[in-house]
């Protein structure tokens, strides 16, 4: 449990840095998601590299195998990171009801993985491998969409993803 509180603060600590420094000069209205898109960065990339090294390192990568310490902490990662995420939308996105309910069903999969079963990371792991690649672009054309219409290069992006 000391690695949920020690990766919870580290998140909510770059949540606060790209509020209030990296997109301080945003709108309101799009600095919330501008954060939120910055921490899901900031899990993104790590993500993929820690499963990938935890995956790897276990000999016993069967369906049912006992989750090692090394899965177990980028579950931990993981849960803080949705964990923090999902407090973001409660606050600024209340009616977003998919976000919301993808957080809600990650994170119960990913504490019943950790806390409650203690095993089956491997496969749990394996498909944040897959999504976490998706990930840094849809935060790319998340936050382009958003600064479209004052940024030239943010629509030319934006289109750019459209099509990919």
């Amino acid at each position: 449990m000391e690695n949920l509180f020690q990766f919870f603060s580290m998140f909510f600590t770059i949540y606060l840095i790209g509020y209030f420094i990296v997109f301080r000069n945003w709108s309101p209205k799009i600095r919330p998601e501008a954060a939120s898109c910055f921490i899901s960065f900031a899990h993104g990339t790590p993500a993929v590299f820690l499963a990938t090294s935890a995956i790897l390192a276990d000999s016993n990568r069967g369906f049912a195998a006992p989750n090692t310490e090394p899965e177990n902490s980028v579950l931990d990662f993981s849960i803080s990171y949705f964990t923090m995420d999902l407090f973001h939308y409660l606050a600024f996105c209340p009616g977003d009801l998919l976000f919301i309910g993808h957080h809600l069903a990650t994170l119960f999969v990913f504490v019943t993985c950790r806390y409650l079963v203690s095993h089956g990371a491997c496969a749990i792991l394996a498909l944040l491998v897959l999504a976490e690649l998706t990930s840094a672009c849809q935060n790319a054309w998340t936050l382009a969409r958003a600064r479209r219409g004052d940024v030239v290069l943010a629509a030319k992006l934006s289109r750019l993803l459209l099509v990919c």
